[in-house]
């Protein structure tokens, strides 16, 4: 089964390209595009404790913070966040990011993004549901740090 590249999902100023699917190489690795619209701050800081995940700097300069250490993420630099490390990123720059997310193995995919996109949708400009938020992001490897 080959990963739909054409479809990019959408959740505020953060757009999603799956590249590699779990399915696609056998549950070793994830492979996606993001990018992160000008001043945007997403996501909540979270954790995983199932995978690593390297970020890969493509345009743009992409500012990730991990166990409290922020670092500048630009084209051709590359930042590995390992398991259990709390993160968060954030573009607070005038330029958009563009960067490759690769997550090791191949747990994280596509569904979760639709989930949390259909939880922002639904609140309709308000603030969204935390609850389900969290739920979601548990369901699919991730743990949200208050």
């Amino acid at each position: 089964m080959v990963t739909d590249k054409s479809e990019k999902i959408r959740i505020g100023g953060l757009a999603i390209r799956f590249l590699v699917e779990s399915h696609t190489s056998e549950g070793s690795v994830a492979m996606f595009e993001f990018d992160v619209a000008a001043g945007a701050k997403v996501p909540a800081t979270h954790s995983h404790d199932g995978y690593e995940e390297t970020i890969y700097g493509l345009a743009g300069v992409l500012t990730m913070t991990v166990d409290g250490c922020r670092s500048e993420i630009g084209p051709g630099d590359t930042l590995c966040i390992p398991r259990g490390a709390a993160h968060r990123f954030d573009n607070l720059h005038s330029a958009d990011v563009k960067a490759l997310a690769i997550i090791t193995p191949g747990i994280l995919g596509p569904d979760y993004f639709r989930e949390m996109a259909g939880i922002l949708k639904a609140a309709a400009g308000g603030p969204p549901d935390l609850t389900a938020i969290a739920v979601v992001m548990r369901r699919h490897g991730l743990t949200p740090v208050p």
